[in-house]
């Protein structure tokens, strides 16, 4: 168990537990044949959230992300995104590793384009160019700080791409957060994307685990990847546990993660030599900037870290911290004590 606060990412969060409980109890059988009623079940609960008709289990968000890519394209597809992606710089170059695409970036607004910036990155068919084939939106964008994709713009850059004849696909990493900020369901934000997924690793608290939900015939085809890729497994009914508890027991507290992540913006923003506006500050990812000059954001953490608080420098100036299941009021209000000593 780490003996400091750990505001580095919410993939910090640790099994409750009641959540251990959960995966001990588990009924299990083999997953790979289809024979494990927990994934099964799980499964099925993610494809109605996500208004899709079938979803498949997998170890990690990024191999639903690669997954998809690899379903949706072809080797020398161009896949559009925005200039933050998780795609372009958070999954080891696996877009042109593993699926053979390339990746055409859209310098968004905190992580998010607009149709009308999709429709000027579209170009006709031509074979000297790529072809273009699928369009992706991160929910939230974690670059962006946690920022929320409107409803509205969401729908607007699906209906451009159907247009255009392109393929939608939602990384919905912290889809949850979005919703429970926002008072709407998972598949409202959903609909018009072709494939979507859910992670359970991060706010919900599990050890592991994704859902990637799609049509039967995208689904099919993404468990022919999952076997090749090596992410079939066996009774994993006993992670899949610890998501469906996750889904029973730890949707709705995210909000106590987006108040704390509010407190932390607050009281930043009274700090001298930090610079954050805490209106930006949507969901549970808090980004500042080290103003000081006589530090930097790797010099501030270090600091902080001597202090018992483990926060992440996210390039030369900027500090990102995280709200999540094991951080409350009481560790925000700690940490910000840490962060005013060690600008002192």
């Amino acid at each position: 168990m780490a003996d400091f606060l750990d505001f580095f990412s919410d993939t910090k969060t640790r099994p409750t537990a009641a959540m251990r409980r959960a995966m001990a109890e588990a009924e299990v059988g083999d997953e790979r044949a289809g024979e494990d009623p927990t994934v099964n079940r799980l499964v099925a609960r993610c494809a109605a959230l996500l208004g899709k008709p079938a979803a498949i289990y997998l170890p990690s968000g990024t191999m639903c992300n690669e997954i998809a890519l690899a379903v949706h394209c072809r080797p020398g597809d161009e896949v559009l995104c925005d200039t933050t992606s998780h795609l372009i710089g958070f999954e080891g170059g696996g877009p042109a590793a593993l699926a053979g695409v390339m990746l055409q970036a859209i310098p968004g607004d905190r992580g998010r384009y607009s149709a009308g910036q999709l429709g000027e990155a579209l170009r006709p068919d031509r074979p000297y160019a790529p072809r273009q084939r699928l369009v992706t939106v991160e929910q939230t964008a974690n670059l962006g700080g946690g920022a929320i994709w409107p409803l509205q713009q969401l729908a607007a850059v699906a209906s451009t791409a159907r247009a255009a004849g392109l393929a939608t696909h939602m990384d919905g990493a912290r889809l949850f957060n979005a919703c429970v900020a926002t008072g709407t369901a998972p598949s409202a934000h959903a609909e018009g994307y072709d494939s979507v997924w859910v992670d359970f690793s991060k706010g919900l608290g599990a050890p592991g685990g994704a859902v990637l939900a799609g049509d039967t015939g995208f689904v099919a085809e993404a468990e022919r990847l999952k076997l090749r890729w090596g992410g079939a497994m066996r009774q994993s009914g006993i992670i899949a546990a610890a998501c469906e508890y996750a889904l029973d027991h730890h949707i709705d507290r995210l909000a106590d993660d987006h108040a704390n992540a509010r407190r932390l913006a607050q009281g930043l923003a009274r700090l001298p030599g930090l610079r954050i506006d805490p209106d930006t500050v949507e969901t549970n990812l808090v980004y500042f900037d080290v103003i000081d000059p006589r530090r930097d954001a790797a010099a501030l953490c270090a600091a902080l870290m001597e202090r018992g608080v483990r926060m992440g420098p996210m390039g030369r100036h900027t500090v990102r911290a995280v709200t999540h299941l094991d951080v409350d009021a009481a560790a925000v209000d700690a940490a910000l004590q840490a962060v005013a000593a060690c600008l002192g």
